[in-house]
């Protein structure tokens, strides 16, 4: 009995316990180990080498992320090697697609693609280094990439090499593959080319959307150094990206509407001249462009004809369609307005669908929240199709724009009914101020943009003589990216370089903080610009 007493117990507490603290099964502490090369054929660092085949052995089992993106092969290749397997293996088998040039070290740098299979641990910037020659070239060039405008860099930047020689000119780098070549990847703007040999080179960045190590200036940004470089030396350079302005040329030109062309292009058409014409007669147009577009829309008045005549023209370009009549319909008269908040630095405006011929302000009135007349003047934007409307705005009121019919009337004199639209201010200890205090300004006329986090502008002065103090008044509250433009040709805007040209860009500064703009709040910040 004594002896069934205890065999109980123990029963029952061992049953207890087991109950009490539930659990899993543990599988041991996470992998956090990258694979380790353990082998290779020929061996990393060998020299005089002949074959097409490579085969590198690791500890366990890897697999391999984006190695089309990862790897870069420098000299590069004209065709790309056959990485295999693609399936989780302990080995990487590289095959040759070309004859190596003599005397010459291959590396192949894998970036983080070669990762473990379970954990997806990479092996850090793995590279395989292997020279056709009696020994491995072992200098480097280190620098740095930022953008000749934005404040971000772009990710995957490549970073070309090319030999100076008597055969070498600047047209290579459209057509021709690089004597060395790496990339960015994903980790910021820092470069390194390794196993370089000594010699006169051209750097050149390319933002290579196609991974063809060529400039494509429609789609791709460059950036290079000025001079030529030797190597070996110890310095770090920095190279600017920047998109070029490509030749103008128009890329297509149909009717939209029964009244309307429309013309793509690409290239800058500020200057571009447009001519329609019905057999011989000249038609008279009327040319607007839509905003965020790179188009123009050519207005007419609607002719009974199977056909029209347009003749484009930009400086060197010129090109003639005939545009062939259809069914669409016309567009008609509709008129929109600026409602809701009315922000300090805004103005009223009403814009319009279709080409505005006449206006009549006596028509147009604006009155505030007690039907008080206000003081206007105004000015028709063409290109854009927006009337603007400029009052001097009071907090805390209430704008109504009151149109009368007739007010205004349209190319194809049509005009509009009766309309009343709405906007209104808040207080003015809603907005904040800014004050800089500019310090060692290298030049003038100065360009100073405010941004918001997603690099819109949402303010922007254009400072014409050595003013030091520069006020942004009525600002709305946020946290504001400051951007110096050195203005070197007036022209108000920032202008870009040209590669061909051997033209950098005009220079452009970033303060190094966002500066906070609160409500009710003046902040006075002081710039050095380093002049």
């Amino acid at each position: 009995m004594r002896y069934f007493i205890v065999s109980t117990f123990l029963l029952a507490f061992i049953l207890a316990t087991s109950c009490a603290k539930r659990g899993f099964i543990d599988g041991g502490p996470k992998d956090t180990i990258a694979p380790i090369l353990i082998s290779s054929k020929p061996e990393n660092f060998s020299t005089n080498f002949t074959g097409q085949q490579i085969r590198i052995n690791f500890d366990e089992y890897i697999k391999l992320k984006e190695v089309d993106k990862q790897l870069i092969v420098s000299p590069p290749l004209k065709n790309k090697p056959d990485i295999t397997p693609v399936t989780a293996s302990k080995y990487i088998n590289i095959r040759l697609r070309d004859t190596l040039q003599a005397n010459t070290t291959y590396s192949f740098n894998f970036g983080q693609s070669v990762q473990d299979n379970n954990e997806g641990n990479p092996l850090q910037s793995f590279s395989y280094v292997i020279s056709t020659g009696a020994f491995i070239d072992s200098l480097t060039l280190k620098g740095r990439v930022k953008d000749a405008y934005l404040n971000k860099v772009d990710d995957f930047v490549s970073i070309h090499l090319y030999d100076v020689e008597d055969k070498y000119t600047d047209s290579l780098v459209y057509k021709n593959l690089p004597r060395y070549v790496t990339n960015t990847l994903d980790k910021g703007k820092d470069f390194e080319l390794k196993n370089l040999k000594p010699g006169k080179y051209k750097l050149v960045a390319l933002k290579d959307k196609n991974n063809n190590s060529k400039f494509d200036p429609k789609t791709e940004k460059i950036g290079f150094h000025s001079d030529y470089l030797t190597i070996p030396n110890d310095t770090i350079y920095e190279v600017e990206l920047f998109k070029e302005k490509i030749p103008f040329k128009t890329l297509n030109a149909g009717l939209v509407a029964k009244n309307k062309i429309e013309v793509g292009y690409e290239g800058d058409g500020k200057k571009m001249q447009i001519e329609l014409k019905n057999g011989k007669d000249l038609i008279k147009t009327w040319v607007t462009k839509p905003m965020e577009r790179d188009s123009v829309q050519v207005w007419f008045k609607p002719l009974a004809v199977d056909s029209l005549h347009l003749h484009v023209k930009n400086q060197n370009f010129e090109k003639k369609y005939t545009i062939r009549s259809n069914k669409k319909a016309a567009d008609t008269l509709v008129l929109s307005a600026k409602t809701g908040v009315l922000d300090f630095r805004d103005d009223l405006f009403i814009s319009s669908s279709t080409p505005i011929e006449k206006i009549d302000h006596t028509k147009i009135s604006i009155v505030n929240k007690d039907s008080v007349a206000v003081k206007f003047t105004h000015f028709y934007n063409e290109e854009k199709q927006k009337l603007e409307l400029y009052i001097k705005k009071e907090p805390e009121q209430t704008y109504t724009t009151l149109i009368l019919p007739g007010a205004i009337t349209d190319i194809f004199e049509k005009s509009n009914d009766s309309l009343k639209f709405n906007a209104k201010t808040t207080r003015l200890s809603d907005y904040g101020n800014l004050v800089l205090n500019l310090n060692k300004v290298k030049s003038y006329p100065l360009i100073i943009d405010l941004l918001n986090d997603k690099n819109e502008i949402k303010a922007t002065k254009w400072v014409k003589d050595k003013e030091q103090k520069i006020e942004f008044l009525l600002l709305q509250p946020m946290k504001y990216i400051l951007r110096f433009i050195y203005d070197v040709n007036s022209n108000g805007e920032w202008d870009t370089g040209s590669f061909l040209e051997k033209r950098q860009t005009e220079e452009v500064l970033y303060f190094p903080n966002p500066v906070d703009v609160r409500m009710n709040w003046d902040v006075n910040q002081n710039v050095d610009l380093g002049g």
